[in-house]
């Protein structure tokens, strides 16, 4: 039986390349991908613009002031959706087990090819001439080495990594570099005296268990090895759905709550529709003018995507919530999706 060879490939700044291909006169310039308002977020950024410390999900207002040369475009989430079907379309075209995990990255499975490196040199060719994108990619015997070999020498990238050539490479690199080690583990590492991948591969589980369970500490310290054994799927596993929406001013009027939640809805009923995908729970997200968080979900006999059912279930949660603060932001989401075929299946044995 073959080693696994698996290949992550990541668009490179792919909203801001897309909008690129439109306005041709703003390349080489610092681009900013964002919202409009006063809370806006950045979606994404060109690399001339990440020299100046621009990142995505940091407010606009500190990215203008961060780089007040930048041009602000609007994102347009339609247009990039299509973009992304033509770029899967290339690389299903070349390697039959592709897993998409968003609209510009995927797994791909090259465990059976005769010549992995050289098929995905063909695969950024034929991107980069069909579409006039370009990505980054990399190869090694698993997802996670994969992944982070993808992301080390952006944009452009192409680096092969072996399970150990990954532990030296990365060994002095903060923990942050692990995909699922976010900042708030980080912390409660680095109060361990635990803040590089060799450090946390190499620490002894009892100092680990001390802060995290059994479980999370092998786990934690099989990532910081590199190790990972998932496979890669032929299937995009979407689970949940949802829309959201971060107000330019608190709102306390219920009925303009109510008719904000109501346009979520549609936004979201549309993307299930277009899935052909439904849901039994529905779930609401509540941000409060003092940053706390609340959610109230309800889980239905049969799944749902009709705007009337989900909008029903979600309004009656928000009027049952009654939100003692003003509101920042609201959401809606449709979780334990499934194929419309799927869900009728599921159906069928419960009558």
């Amino acid at each position: 039986m073959s080693a696994r060879c698996v290949a992550h490939i990541d668009m490179d700044a792919f909203y801001v390349s897309v909008e690129l291909r439109r306005r041709p006169e703003l390349r080489g310039k610092p681009v900013i991908v964002a919202g409009r308002g006063p809370r806006a977020v950045v979606t994404t950024a060109s690399y001339e613009a990440r020299r100046y410390g621009v990142g995505s999900a940091i407010p606009v207002s500190v990215a203008r002031r961060l780089c007040p040369q930048a041009t602000l475009v609007a994102p347009d989430f339609a247009h990039y959706r299509a973009v992304s079907a033509q770029v899967m379309g290339i690389i299903r075209s070349h390697v039959e087990t592709v897993e998409v995990v968003g609209l510009d990255e995927a797994y791909l499975d090259l465990t059976d090819l005769p010549a992995p490196k050289a098929c995905m040199r063909l695969v950024l060719t034929e991107i980069a001439e069909r579409t006039g994108l370009s990505a980054s990619v990399g190869i090694g015997p698993n997802k996670l080495v994969a992944k982070v070999a993808s992301d080390a020498e952006k944009p452009r990238g192409f680096l092969v990594l072996t399970r150990r050539e990954a532990c030296e490479r990365f060994a002095a690199s903060s923990c942050r570099l692990i995909p699922g080690i976010g900042e708030r583990t980080a912390e409660r590492l680095g109060l361990l005296g635990v803040r590089t991948v060799a450090e946390l591969a190499g620490a002894d589980p009892g100092l680990l268990r001390g802060e995290f369970s059994s479980w999370t500490t092998a786990h934690l310290q099989a990532l910081a090895r590199f190790e990972h054994d998932g496979a890669v799927t032929q299937e995009r596993k979407v689970v949940s759905e949802s829309r959201e929406r971060t107000f330019d001013r608190d709102i306390s009027d219920r009925i303009e709550l109510e008719a904000s939640l109501a346009t979520l809805v549609d936004e979201l009923c549309e993307a299930l529709s277009d899935q052909r995908r439904s849901g039994r729970t529905v779930a609401i997200k509540v941000r409060l003018a003092d940053f706390t968080t609340h959610t109230r979900a309800q889980t239905l006999a049969i799944p749902v995507r009709q705007r009337e059912d989900v909008g029903r279930v979600a309004l009656a949660l928000l009027r049952a919530f009654t939100p003692a603060r003003p509101v920042r932001l609201l959401g809606v989401r449709v979780a334990g999706l499934a194929s419309d075929h799927a869900a009728a299946e599921q159906l069928a044995l419960t009558l």
